[in-house]
């Protein structure tokens, strides 16, 4: 599995597939402590572009970013005002966008093309990393698209990567710049929809 999500992200000729089961999160890899990860915790700008990250370490990183805390609840690892839990994360890498399903930890294709380039926007150092996690908050329609609820959660759940990146040893800054009606359009995003940060992740 790892080498099918491997070769669909880095342009590789495998079929597409709609849906991915990620494997499970490996919590204990996370072990560094809260200290330890605050204190080692950076934004950084350079990424090994021959170096992808696999399936298993994905998989335990998104579970930190917003994955399931409590099957019995369904409650999430970010904090979320009013529990909307309106944050969701898309993962983007050279063979298209894929969105984040914590409840049955799988990866959809939503979109075949690559859009690192949007994402990246005026900052061409961020299309350098390998994939980048982009952090869209969905609202209902009676709900103002770029309210402070939809900023509050994104900030939760981009700081969760951070940490997360820290322990696993991969590199991250959170970013507000990008191509937002390009991104908009390809992902057919809603108009309540915003995208509100992103993530480019790698070594």
């Amino acid at each position: 599995m790892f080498w099918a999500f491997a070769l669909l992200l880095m342009g590789g000729s495998m079929r597409a597939q709609e849906t991915i089961a990620l494997p499970q999160p490996e919590v204990g890899r996370l072990s560094m402590t809260l200290g330890e990860a605050l204190q080692k915790r950076r934004s950084l700008r350079e990424y090994q572009t021959d170096k992808e990250v696999d399936l298993q370490t994905l998989s335990t990183l998104l579970w930190a970013a917003c994955g399931i805390s409590d099957p019995a609840t369904g409650k999430i690892t970010a904090p979320s005002a009013i529990n909307m839990q309106d944050i969701k994360v898309y993962v983007c890498g050279a063979k298209g966008a894929y969105l984040f399903e914590p409840k049955t930890n799988t990866l959809r294709q939503v979109c075949t093309k690559d859009l690192r380039a949007d994402i990246a926007g005026r900052q061409a150092f961020a299309k350098d990393a390998p994939i980048s996690l982009l952090l869209v908050s969905t609202k209902d329609s009676d709900r103002s698209p770029n309210d402070k609820f939809g900023g509050m959660d994104a900030g939760y759940v981009s700081q969760n990567i951070y940490l997360a990146c820290t322990a696993l040893g991969l590199k991250t800054v959170a970013r507000a710049t990008m191509m937002f009606e390009a991104l908009q359009e390809e992902l057919k995003l809603p108009e309540t929809s915003y995208l509100e940060l992103n993530h480019p992740v790698g070594y």
